[in-house]
């Protein structure tokens, strides 16, 4: 596997001189809403990269080995000397849920040596959960299946997505890897501390939140908020909340994504099923770093640095950390080593299993990250 990365910065492109001597299959472009909307990027990428998939994402903020950055573009061109991919896309609009849309893309891509699908989503319209889901409805045990929801800095307005087009709003793009060349890791941590007593969902329809305990879900999360319930819905990134459902023994975290006054409502990133049981996180900054760090080593295949590391973090996670945010990257950086290729972004959702040979998971708040690892 070879790897080259750019990056558009200030309105101008730094390109490594090595990219002209690549052929790669596929290429990534994680940045800006207003940049990989925008036509003249694009072309240029597909300028360059006539021969590739071009997947691009809009974020809320974009990683580049071990920098972060806001207002650019990262692009990481891939060429494959023994794997096949297949990339396939749709609109959100298409289809008559986000089940839907999962269960269509996966199988667009199924095949006897289907190793692994990435999926890089619409971040807005989209319930994640349900997307999820429908991944996961037809999917072989042994395909693995990662990725993350576009982001839209802390704005949540519109996410956009794309392949080979120029990026828009709506669209899931999944790509498929074949063969047993690829060897491809996945891990997920968050990190967070709850607190708090736990309680029942009592009141939700999927997505929404009405009611834990038969009571007022947003003025009970209200009461917690204290002096940041002025600042309800961003507020609500600093303030998680932890779920297990069934007798599922791992715990998912679900982010607020908007609240609904007159219907006492939240709207997450995930489904909050009825039964469910919730309980609040608040950021401990030491275990939010350490958790890139156990990420970075579960992802690894025999504790070998892999060839490319996708980084997918979540907003809320740069929320809390601010100017600490970049130590998340870094650490990640000091388990892979100088040889590993990074990029990622910052995410309205991340998309892992949460073990190998388990279905795929929609998680909140996490470090998730997919590693790449071609045998020679």
């Amino acid at each position: 596997m070879k790897t080259s990365q750019m990056h558009f910065i200030n309105g101008a492109w730094i390109n490594p001189s090595h990219a002209l001597e690549m052929a790669p299959q596929l290429v990534f472009a994680f940045g800006d809403t207003a940049l990989v909307g925008d036509v003249a990027v694009f072309d240029h990428l597909k300028a360059k990269f006539a021969n590739a998939h071009i997947v691009s994402a809009s974020t809320s903020g974009e990683i580049l080995g071990s920098r972060l950055f806001d207002n650019t573009v990262v692009v990481t061109a891939i060429e494959f000397e023994k794997t096949a991919i297949k990339a396939v896309e749709t609109n959100f609009t298409e289809h008559e849920n986000s089940f839907e849309v999962g269960k269509y893309l996966m199988n667009q891509l199924l095949a006897d040596d289907l190793t692994a699908v990435m999926v890089i989503s619409d971040g807005g319209l989209i319930n994640g959960s349900e997307l999820v889901s429908g991944l996961n409805e037809d999917k072989p045990e042994h395909v693995s299946v990662t990725g993350g929801l576009a982001g839209d800095a802390a704005r949540f307005k519109q996410t956009f997505v794309g392949l080979d087009e120029v990026a828009t709003v709506g669209k899931i793009v999944a790509i498929g890897f074949y063969g047993s060349a690829i060897s491809i890791g996945h891990s997920s941590f968050g990190g967070w501390d709850e607190f708090g007593r736990e309680r029942v969902v009592t009141k939700s329809d999927k997505n929404v939140l009405y009611e834990l305990d038969n009571e007022s879900a947003l003025d009970l999360y209200k009461e917690y908020l204290g002096p940041y319930v002025d600042e309800l819905p961003g507020s609500a990134l600093l303030f998680p909340l932890s779920i297990k459902i069934g007798n599922d023994n791992s715990n998912l975290v679900r982010t607020i994504l908007s609240i609904n006054e007159t219907k006492k409502s939240m709207t997450f990133a995930g489904n909050l099923p009825v039964g469910s049981k919730v309980r609040l996180m608040k950021a401990n900054f030491e275990k939010l770093i350490n958790a890139s760090t156990d990420a970075a080593n579960e992802s690894m295949h025999e504790k070998k640095s892999p060839d490319l590391a996708i980084l997918i973090s979540c907003v809320g996670r740069k929320l809390v950390l601010q100017e600490r945010t970049v130590e998340e990257v870094e650490a990640a950086r000091k388990i892979f080593g100088e040889d590993t290729t990074i990029a990622g972004f910052y995410s309205y959702g991340e998309i892992s299993p949460f073990n190998p040979n388990t279905k795929c998971e929609l998680h909140n708040q996490t470090m998730t990250i997919t590693t790449f690892t071609e045998a020679v």
